[in-house]
């Protein structure tokens, strides 16, 4: 069993700030951003909190894909920057929507976590426990960026995409993985834990995945070479496992939805791939990177510019902190 996109949805927030912005608070320039990562601008919240985002993207999805809160049955949220520890994301949407009838879940596989839920939502759908499963993927990620960083802060954007699924009868395969071991490698820290009797110091098992800068702790922390190698490892292993389940190749693709974290990630994927870069949807260079959101806020432009078309063979891809991977092929 398959998975049918019925509706996309997004949100960006109105606030745009261009690399030559980038120029007065920290020594950099727009070629330096641009030949090195793509990006010339990107959406930055100017207080809109998560769930925000991600409540006017699921309208839209909603409206486009035809249907009522009331006839969601799940609801999945993605964010690395949720707005509470709890309750949890799902649930605050699910208020908002007035889906009386859904559950909810939150997921927090970094900038994976849309592939991650769209392959939770087909086993769900296959079973025949849920028909319509509305995926939120909602990201506030400027909060956790050090602006005194030069080497991320140009790097991300804030926004919300959404999309409504439901089961159909066409192809579904994926991959998805994950390298533990690597997971020091994207840090951002919470409030340690504490109570009135706890003496941290002397708790064998009290270690953090990695040392940082006293009073960043809570900052985002990347090694950007070993990320960088990573994704770009990934990008092509994931597409071709899924490929292969599929029962496909990655040369029948029509179209491949990637996480837009680097424009030269992407370019390079496509060469393993030997695949055209223009079967690749890019828009990086207009948000920038917006972890899991990238995925469905680019499925809803190509599909607001004609761009899919119903029965085309498409990939999703994401790979961020964990460090995780996940591929999903499906027909549109």
């Amino acid at each position: 069993m398959g998975v049918y996109i019925k509706g996309t949805g997004r949100y960006l927030p109105e606030r745009v700030v261009t690399n030559e912005d980038f120029t007065k608070i920290v020594e950099t320039s727009d070629e330096w951003i641009t030949t090195r990562t793509g990006i010339k601008q990107r959406h930055l919240s100017n207080g809109e909190p998560t769930w925000y985002m991600g409540l006017q993207a699921a309208k839209q999805a909603m409206a486009s894909a035809s249907i009522t809160a009331e006839e969601i049955d799940l609801i999945l949220h993605t964010s690395v920057t949720p707005d509470y520890q709890f309750p949890s994301m799902a649930c605050v949407l699910q208020g908002k929507l007035g889906a009386v009838h859904a559950t909810g879940i939150d997921i927090n596989c970094a900038c994976a976590a849309f592939v991650y839920a769209v392959d939770m939502a087909e086993k769900y759908l296959a079973s025949g426990a849920y028909r319509n499963i509305l995926i939120v993927s909602a990201e506030n990620l400027t909060k956790t960026v050090d602006y005194t960083d030069r080497s991320t802060c140009v790097l991300f954007g804030d926004g919300a995409g959404a999309a409504v699924l439901s089961a159909s009868d066409g192809m579904y395969a994926s991959c998805l993985g994950a390298e533990g071991e690597n997971a020091n490698k994207i840090v951002a820290e919470l409030a340690p834990p504490q109570n009135a009797f706890m003496e941290p110091s002397l708790c064998p098992a009290y270690e953090k995945l990695v040392e940082l800068p006293a009073g960043k702790e809570h900052f985002m922390h990347m090694d950007g070479g070993e990320v960088y190698k990573f994704s770009t490892r990934v990008i092509a292993s994931s597409i071709e496992a899924a490929c292969a389940r599929a029962g496909i190749t990655p040369a029948d693709l029509d179209w491949v939805v990637s996480h837009q974290a680097n424009e030269r990630i992407i370019q390079t994927g496509a060469s393993r791939l030997k695949l055209p870069l223009e079967k690749f949807y890019m828009n990086i260079s207009r948000y920038g990177n917006t972890s899991s959101a990238s995925i469905p806020i680019g499925l809803d432009e190509m599909a607001e510019q004609g761009l899919l078309k119903r029965g085309q063979k498409i990939a999703l891809v994401g790979f961020g902190a964990g460090l995780v991977y996940g591929a999903a092929v499906l027909t549109y």
